[in-house]
């Protein structure tokens, strides 16, 4: 694979940083530039960050020199990459106008942002399970009237972890309806403990928009492209409630699912452990090997346990059980940072890039 120059649009925010360390020593992908708010801009990546790092892990020493753009500033940013990375904390209508910028540009856009999610011709991809709706890049260039340039998107992190291990099971026995209650880390509000000490020994039963989110996301993943659209589908049915807990990271869900052919738990079991997607059959940097976990053990998976699964990119399952007003119930859980925001931005962004819609 060729290497590619890349930046990172809002690279001080929490996600910004956690997109750092995934590009700070990828195989195919080389930071050429970062980019922030004006506030930001001119400091070296050490000066801006130094009291607002929030990741485990040291700020990467190749990146701490670099002097730190003005996001806003589309041609001098475009002129040192060939696409960017994109989490930044703006009003919806503001994120549209600067991603679609970018990609006027002709640099592509993989967009961790909400603002586009909903574009008609914008591929909102988990790349296991929705690969082929990158196909739409083509109609999205001819309305902007690009030839390289496109916006790209992932999902909500709050989709990550009960998306993955539905979407299979409805190829296979048909998803009638589901309901889901998620219980969400404060990373996924860009905030740590230090910063957000009213979360400890609490839970907040209200994410504002999540639920939205969370019930309407999934349609498009299972959407069709038509007419140079993504036509979401109208099944399978989604009821959700999402709530903030004390956790650092790692988004749990609590799923309850009915079918229209019900299947048994064998069967069920038998689906997750043989899945696989596009990126596993590309051998993707950041694609896990194995992305369906299911764990046996009736306390299994917990969050500090589990999160880091495959470097944050693997999905974990456990309780699997019939319900008496559903066919099956089941908890699982997902990195919200790795693969619900950067990770799954990279990994998206590898899958294009394999694809050739990066050249």
């Amino acid at each position: 694979m060729k290497s590619y120059n890349v930046g990172i649009i809002g690279a001080t925010g929490m996600v910004g940083q956690r997109f750092a360390l995934l590009l700070a020593d990828h195989p195919w992908f080389k930071i050429t530039c970062l980019a922030a708010s004006p506030r930001s801009a001119g400091k070296t990546y050490e000066e801006a960050v130094k009291n607002r790092w929030a990741m485990k892990s040291p700020i990467p020493e190749n990146l701490k020199n670099i002097v730190i753009d003005d996001a806003s500033d589309v041609e001098k940013v475009t002129k040192k990459v060939d696409f960017v990375f994109c989490a930044v904390d703006m009003k919806k209508d503001e994120i549209k106008a600067l991603e679609d910028n970018y990609a006027r540009h002709e640099c592509p856009v993989i967009s961790n942002n909400s603002a586009h999610r909903m574009t008609e011709d914008v591929p909102m991809v988990i790349p296991e399970l929705n690969s082929e709706h990158i196909k739409i890049i083509e109609s999205q260039r001819k309305r902007l009237g690009t030839k390289k340039g496109f916006v790209a998107v992932k999902s909500n992190c709050s989709l990550q972890s009960y998306v993955p291990a539905l979407y299979p099971l409805d190829e296979k026995f048909g998803v009638e309806k589901c309901l889901v209650t998620t219980y969400q880390a404060i990373s996924g509000a860009g905030k740590t403990f230090e910063r957000w000490p009213e979360m400890l020994d609490n839970v907040i039963p209200y994410i504002g928009g999540e639920e939205e989110k969370s019930e309407k996301e999934p349609l498009k993943i299972w959407g069709k492209i038509e007419n140079g659209k993504i036509i979401p589908a109208t099944s399978p049915e989604f009821t959700a409630q999402c709530l903030r807990v004390p956790v650092s990271d790692g988004h749990m869900a609590a799923v309850f699912v009915s079918f229209n052919n019900k299947p048994s738990k064998e069967q069920i079991l038998k689906v997750w452990k043989n899945f696989s997607g596009e990126p596993q059959k590309l051998a993707l940097p950041h694609a896990p090997k194995q992305f369906l976990n299911y764990f046996e053990q009736d306390d299994m998976p917990q969050t500090r346990l589990n999160r880091d699964l495959e470097g944050g990119m693997a999905i974990s399952i456990g309780r699997l059980r019939e319900d008496t007003q559903y066919d099956y119930k089941f908890v699982c859980l997902s990195h919200n940072t790795l693969r619900g925001a950067a990770g799954g931005g990279v990994l998206l962004a590898e899958l294009l890039c394999a694809k050739g819609y990066m050249d």
